[in-house]
Order: structure tokens, then C-alpha cells, then sequence
């Protein structure tokens, strides 16, 4: 739930009043807010540094990283 908070600015409801409608709308926002969006798996730093060299390294040559040289 976010830090905002909804308050009465009206002055026709008594204090207990006021408090058990924003404590009713306050729950309906809990209960029909959306589900939080899954957070994509963190890609360890050196690992994708590794993965993007060796992508480049071949890309430059083909026979990079141990593969056999094409016959030409």
C-alpha cells in the first residue's frame, strides 16, 4: 500500500465516524489493488558482462572462444 493518505475534509462526520470510512476505503484499495508485478530474475554483474564479451567476441570472429575455424 502507498504512504498516501485519504483524509475527510468534511466537518459533517464525528470523529469515529470519519475514521471508520477512510479505514473502509482504505481496505477496499488493499483489497482490489492489483497484484505486485513479478521482478525479472537479476542477472548477476560479472555474469553478464561475461555473456555480453563472449556475444561480441563472436560476433568479431568465428572462431572465437574455441570453436573450430570454418574451412574456407
Amino acid at each position: 500500500m502507498s504512504d498516501e493518505r485519504i483524509q475527510i475534509t468534511s466537518g459533517g462526520a464525528s470523529d469515529s465516524e470519519a475514521a471508520a470510512i477512510v479505514a473502509a476505503v482504505e481496505q477496499f484499495l488493499a483489497d482490489t489493488a492489483p497484484e505486485p508485478a513479478e521482478e525479472a530474475p537479476r542477472v548477476d554483474p560479472w555474469a553478464r558482462a561475461a555473456l555480453e564479451e563472449g556475444i561480441a567476441a563472436r560476433q568479431l570472429h568465428s572462431d572465437a572462444w574455441g570453436h573450430a575455424p570454418r574451412p574456407r
